[in-house]
């Protein structure tokens, strides 16, 4: 009975890093030639480690089809490329393409999922795919959840790691995340970093990028390093990925003292600070404001009245992640990467 291919998913968001804080701040912009590039260099480095076939999915802007070009090239095959399979599916270029695709990949056995975008890319897939762990890239434009790392040596942790020769207890990193949830309308919904309450009575342009829209932050981890909202809680009462716990803080613009934060690439802004604290998983936090709406993960999608209570809760369980510097730390300490002559890729083996 032959073994079943080792096949992994990737999914490169087309709109991430495209949003409107390019023009309210000085955000950049990643291309869809520079995503179709980041595959490339993703095959190259599941190719080594034993990936047999990779998942990708359509899209409009040209990303899979400059890949699939360049998986047909004599560079693919001499470096021993994954065999690439385009997922036959609708496109509605809305984020259910993310959806679809994540779900579609599972379904095909992805033994764990590439993913390149911002926050918001990276909640749409986790909430379609279980424990699945994400393999994450950053290509947003406020990257809290993945980390900025080069697409080479990510692929080499993320291979290694799907083709079993990496311990789950070494490989794979359990997140946090924020239920928001409101009984009286049976609202579900999660974000990964954090959740913003703003006193604006309708989502409109879905990005907050300005202070005096912010009454409160909810984050699930909070670095001194982050750019975005849960940099709010980072510069005041920081809190690891690894802590248990999360931050929050509350804010007004009388406030006595103003923290000055990055809400955006470029963009610094001073936010009066009020009160802040700890978040306790389990534990339902209400909202300090009676109307509003709820930005998740930085961009708005709920809104709220008075007769609607949503509460806050941390969640130990959400998704899994590729932990690359403890994979490649490991691969190092046990030689994972070393090849004898035998090996195509060997010195002794290549031509001049």
């Amino acid at each position: 009975m032959s073994k079943p291919a080792l096949t992994v998913g990737i999914i490169a968001n087309p709109a991430s890093g495209r949003d409107l804080r390019r023009l309210t701040a000085n955000a950049g912009l990643y291309s869809s030639t520079d995503k179709a590039s980041t595959v490339q260099r993703l095959l190259g480095a599941f190719g080594v480690t034993g990936v047999d076939q990779v998942l990708l999915p359509p899209d409009m802007t040209g990303i899979a089809a400059a890949v699939l070009k360049a998986s047909n090239s004599p560079h693919a095959s001499q470096n021993r490329w994954p065999r690439l399979q385009i997922l036959d599916m609708p496109l509605q270029q809305t984020v259910a393409d993310t959806r679809l695709a994540a779900r579609r990949m599972v379904e095909h056995g992805a033994t764990l999922i590439a993913v390149l975008g911002g926050d918001g890319t990276h909640k749409a897939v986790a909430a379609e795919v279980g424990d699945t762990p994400l393999l994450t890239l950053s290509t947003g434009t406020n990257n809290a959840f993945p980390e900025l790392r080069e697409a080479t040596s990510a692929g080499l942790a993320g291979g290694l790691f799907a083709s079993g020769r990496i311990p789950a207890q070494i490989g794979l990193r359990r997140n946090k995340r924020l239920l928001v949830q409101d009984s009286t309308r049976a609202l579900r919904e999660w974000a990964l970093v954090d959740v913003a309450v703003s006193p604006l009575n309708f989502i409109g342009a879905r990005a907050i990028s300005r202070a005096e829209d912010l009454v409160e932050v909810f984050a699930t981890f909070a670095e001194p390093h982050a750019i975005g909202l849960s940099a709010l809680c980072g510069l005041w009462c920081p809190v690891s990925r690894q802590d248990p716990e999360g931050a929050w803080v509350r804010l007004h613009h009388q406030a006595e003292q103003a923290l000055l934060a990055p809400l955006a690439p470029g963009l610094l802004q001073g936010c009066g600070v009020t009160a802040s604290g700890r978040l306790t998983p389990g534990v339902a936090y209400s909202l300090s404001l009676a109307s509003g709406t709820l930005a998740l993960d930085g961009e708005r999608e709920i809104e709220f009245s008075a007769n609607e209570r949503p509460t806050i809760t941390l969640d130990p369980n959400g998704p899994l992640s590729i932990d690359v510097e403890a994979v490649l730390a490991y691969a190092a300490r046990h030689r994972l990467l070393a090849v004898g002559r035998e090996h195509p890729q060997h010195p002794a083996n290549l031509s001049c």
